[in-house]
């Protein structure tokens, strides 16, 4: 390609110019959609594709007999539609069994099947399968006729589908050509759906237009709904702007060319096929043998499912033997070769019983749905949360409504949507409370904010609690021994009524709580006594600046060296700190402008006895040295030979480095240790660098 002229004459000129020109801007265009859809690994910068785009749009247009359905500028095109076509199946679509035992024992169950329908005993070897994930969208049928795209149709009753042809060739990913080697006809099966990103973007941008008061518009309840929604837009420049994927996982007609086509003798062979040919196959696509190892996938999926970048409901076995496949056949229209393994629902239908406002440590206020139990996503659920007053507004969520709650992993459950045919006449729109529920205080809402908050401050116990926590949890000042049950005594007790009176503790105040022996008491003082030894990172961070993690602590830290400076320092100088911005900025200036909270730190600061005696190193601002790490992303997983995660996360950081909790394309490294999990999964399966403890000492030193 390289050698290739990308300036050519505008077309008008020498028609059989022209017409290569059409020829190689075809090839250009496909190889650069496919490097950045399916590979991720764009070539050429958006402005150059839009360049060639547009200009084999002019050549088009110049010689409108020659645009062909499989040109790039056929990929959003087409009139409206009044309504689909009916296209009937050349193979039918059908289903494929669906395991609801959500354990082990449903492989298990499986493989027994599948060994049975064989004729094998146990002394037979295991049988070998393809193991896929069962990903939550709409099944698609992609007809190529000589290489072309010519027709896209949904499942529909299995038989007969819809043709969607338009709105799939909106679908960067979908190859609208493949190479001479395909068969003539080619029919591709796999799965149309919606990344969470592309989603949620997806739901801002509706939530935007809903807000600027245009008509029709509405969000989307989940992934899934909005792809399906998508693909059955009739106007198909509608249906480009709703961002949507494909994976392949499976063939329905295929006719040789004149070049034979390849002959398949296993599924994952056909996988990677199509995969050669341009279709994206899911990278986490496996091979296993037998029950164990089947049961090791689904494990292992189930603890990568809430981290994947799109949505699953289960994982998919099928025994990858193309002639076993054909000797163990159908029943009921159900392939005895394959199955769906579920995992539990992360979507239940549930009661409002009522609806709580929780105030959080910085005095957020959260309505929550209090639920009757329902059993999702894998625990009983009995709250979810609501967000704000807006988003409860917006999904109309009222006392004694039916509602959808969904749960996945360790995401607080959230109520999805509400189903308003099941809505009791009488029920009541939810109000936020103007008042704090914990202190009585007035509750407020900022401009710009989505948030009400209590201006109780210290004076809310809610607010009081959650701050003593923060303060004295393990990445902030660090008192070993003071956790939640035993703040929730001194506080409720009237013992505690801010930080520093923690640090008032005496072992007869102790000794008058529930199950304090004397030597719990006097190693929870012990305890105090040490962390009043810390460093002013932890001492910031400790502080609860709404805004200011750790992160962020350390690069006030580091830039102004004093505390004295950090407190008195006006927006403009916070501004210059690398990881501050404007609103980081108002929240430090806005904390310290409150004389509560700089009576606080003062007398924390104080020496004893008439102050706490928290004392750190301070100094001149630090000199702005070489970060070897700056602009890099790590991601550390498992146990290190010589140093604990907490020590190699500020050996990164103070090289520059960013250590973020989840692995994603943006992550640089993952660093990986014994006993390593699921990020180290997520990052094989996403072509992130892995490095022991031993590179990463390589890359501190700048090797």
């Amino acid at each position: 390609m390289a050698n290739l002229d990308l300036f050519a004459e505008p077309p008008g000129g020498d028609p059989s110019a022209d017409h290569s020109r059409i020829q190689v801007l075809r090839a250009l265009l496909h190889t650069y959609a496919h490097q950045y859809y399916v590979l991720d690994a764009p070539q050429v910068p958006d402005a150059e594709y839009d360049r060639l785009f547009q200009e084999l749009q002019a050549f088009e247009t110049a010689h409108p007999d020659w645009v062909t359905p499989d040109s790039p500028t056929q990929r959003v095109g087409g009139k409206p539609l009044d309504q689909f076509a009916s296209v009937r199946h050349a193979v039918p679509m059908l289903s494929i069994r669906t395991e609801t035992d959500t354990q082990g024992s449903g492989a298990q169950n499986f493989d027994t099947r599948v060994r049975k329908e064989l004729g094998l005993t146990d002394a037979d070897p295991p049988v070998e399968y393809v193991v896929e994930l069962k990903f939550d969208g709409l099944a698609m049928n992609l007809r190529y006729e000589r290489g072309v795209l010519v027709q896209a149709a949904t499942r529909g009753d299995g038989e007969a589908g819809e043709d969607v042809t338009q709105n799939i060739r909106t679908i960067g990913q979908i190859p609208l050509c493949l190479p001479v080697d395909a068969p003539a006809i080619l029919e591709v099966r796999g799965e149309v759906y919606m990344a969470r990103a592309d989603f949620e973007s997806l739901n801002e941008r509706q939530r935007q237009r809903i807000a600027a008061g245009e008509k029709g518009e509405k969000t989307f309840v989940n992934p899934r709904n909005a792809a399906a929604g998508a693909v059955r837009q009739l106007d198909p420049a509608i249906a480009a702007q709703r961002p949507l994927s494909f994976f392949a996982y499976g063939l329905g007609e295929v006719t040789p060319s004149e070049h034979g086509g390849p002959a398949f003798g296993t599924h994952f062979d056909m996988l990677q096929t199509l995969k050669n040919w341009g279709f994206p196959v899911a990278a986490l696509v496996s091979i296993a043998h037998g029950a164990t190892e089947l049961i090791a996938y689904h494990e292992r999926i189930g603890h990568l499912r809430d981290q994947l970048p799109y949505d699953i409901d289960g994982v998919v076995y099928k025994v990858n033997s193309l002639a076993l496949q054909q000797k163990l056949g159908f029943i009921s229209r159900e392939p005895r070769w394959a199955v769906a393994h579920k995992y539990p629902a992360q979507e239940q239908l549930t009661t409002v019983l009522a609806i709580d406002v929780q105030v959080g440590r910085t005095g957020k206020l959260t309505p929550v749905a209090k639920l009757a139990p329902v059993f999702v996503g894998g625990v009983t659920v009995t709250n979810a949360t609501l967000h704000n007053e807006d988003e409860a507004r917006r999904k109309d969520v009222r006392v004694g409504d039916t509602v959808v709650v969904r749960r996945a992993g360790d995401v607080i459950p959230e109520v999805v949507s509400v189903m308003l045919e099941k809505r009791v006449a009488d029920a009541a729109v939810f109000t936020m409370p103007r008042s704090c529920p914990v202190c009585g205080s007035a509750a407020v809402r900022e401009e710009g904010e989505a948030d009400y908050r209590c201006t109780g401050g210290l004076f809310c116990s809610a607010q009081r609690k959650q701050a003593i926590l923060h303060f004295v949890q393990r990445r902030a000042v660090e008192v070993e021994g003071l956790g939640d049950k035993l703040v929730d005594q001194l506080v409720d007790a009237g013992v505690v009524h801010t930080l520093p009176d923690v640090y008032r503790l005496t072992l007869a105040a102790l000794a008058g709580l529930d199950r304090m022996a004397d030597k719990s008491a006097q190693n929870l003082l012990e305890a105090l006594q040490k962390s009043k030894q810390t460093t002013l990172p932890r001492f910031l961070f400790g502080l609860g600046i709404r805004h200011v993690g750790e992160a962020t602590a350390k690069a006030l830290a580091r830039h102004f060296g004093q505390l004295d400076a950090i407190m008195d320092a006006t927006e403009e100088q916070l501004l210059a700190v690398a990881d501050v911005g404007p609103i980081v900025a108002q929240s430090i200036r806005t904390f310290f402008e409150q004389a509560h909270n700089r009576e606080v730190v003062a007398q924390l600061r104080m020496p004893a006895p008439d102050g706490c005696g928290l004392a750190w190193q301070e100094g001149a601002p630090a000199v702005q040295a070489h970060k070897p790490l700056a602009g890099k992303t790590f991601v550390l997983t498992g146990t290190f030979p010589t140093h604990s995660r907490d020590q190699a996360k500020d050996l990164l950081e103070a090289a520059g480095g960013k250590v973020a909790g989840s692995v994603s394309k943006k992550t640089d490294y993952v660093v990986a240790g014994v006993e390593a999990g699921s990020k180290l999964d997520k990052a094989q399966a996403l072509g992130v660098t892995v490095i022991d403890e031993a590179g990463m000492l390589a890359l501190l030193a700048g090797d």
